[in-house]
């Protein structure tokens, strides 16, 4: 149990967005969980409401450290291929990459070297290369600057697009709000990205599609703020979506995967081996929510 009081900055805040505040690695799901459960205290009454909070009152929050901490001590994290030079992870939402209680974190335990070659976010779920060591890391370090990897991702979006499509816009990164915004023109310090999508699925009544999403250049935020751009926000996505969206199909996380990988290696690298290998995962995901 954890308790703190609401100081005067905080005042007026709602209870979710003050204990997410306080404790960002903690899963919202988790958060709201705690909440039906009415495992939440405001000056010692018990509330399944998600209320408004004052100055001076006192929180207390009947979850586990583990669980607000962000750490999980039974996860088990899939190994989608491995040799010699290389590991790739499904990673789960709400784990960073690196950092602490982070993916690296958590399989560096199971071997001598690991680095990550790359990352996606901390609510992004899916495939991530790790180099076992550092040549390798050097190697498709590399091969990523030079874009000789093919990346797609899974997006269950709502709204259904007419027709496959290649987008180009501009984005500018707004580092202190953690935040970044589409434009159709370039303005000062932002940055040209390019973005295709294709239809998996779709369903009309939901108004719901599924996506096969390729990344042309590897910007933060791009896929999440680029589809929400042209009217089709990732479900869940509590930043660049729609809370009303979300909340009415109950989803409250964003419905994002990276689903596979394709090399394209040059023939003098001695990663050559995998040259036009995909590294995918087995089943596309979010399937369940368009059926």
């Amino acid at each position: 149990m954890q308790k703190f009081i609401v100081e005067s900055k905080d005042n007026g805040k709602k209870l979710n967005t003050l204990i997410t505040s306080k404790y960002p690695k903690l899963n919202v799901n988790n958060l709201y969980k705690a909440l039906r459960q009415k495992d939440i205290k405001i000056n010692g009454k018990r509330t399944n409401q998600n209320v408004i909070v004052n100055f001076n009152d006192e929180i207390q929050i009947f979850i586990s450290d583990d669980l607000l901490n962000g750490v999980n001590k039974n996860i088990q994290i899939p190994v989608v291929y491995e040799d010699d030079n290389i590991v790739v992870f499904n990673k789960p939402a709400d784990m960073e990459v690196l950092g602490e209680n982070s993916l690296t974190e958590l399989m560096k335990k199971n071997y001598d070297y690991l680095e990550p070659c790359h990352r996606i976010d901390r609510n992004t779920t899916g495939v991530v290369i790790f180099a076992k060591n550092a040549e390798s890391l050097s190697e498709i370090e590399s091969i990523f600057k030079n874009q000789e990897i093919e990346k797609h991702y899974v997006a269950c979006s709502y709204g259904i697009p007419k027709a496959n499509a290649t987008l180009n816009a501009y984005l500018f990164k707004e580092s202190k709000k953690s935040i970044v915004y589409i434009s159709k023109e370039p303005k000062k310090g932002s940055s040209k990205i390019t973005t295709s999508y294709k239809l998996i699925d779709q369903n009309k009544e939901k108004n719901l599609s599924l996506l096969d999403v390729t990344l042309h250049t590897g910007k933060t935020h791009q896929i999440r703020a680029h589809l929400a751009f042209v009217g089709l926000p990732i479900l869940g996505d509590g930043k660049y979506g729609s809370y009303e969206i979300n909340k009415r199909f109950k989803v409250y996380k964003q419905l994002l995967c990276s689903y596979s990988l394709t090399f394209h290696v040059n023939e003098s690298s001695f990663l050559s081996y995998l040259n036009n290998k995909v590294i995918s995962l087995k089943s596309i995901p979010f399937k369940e929510y368009i059926d």
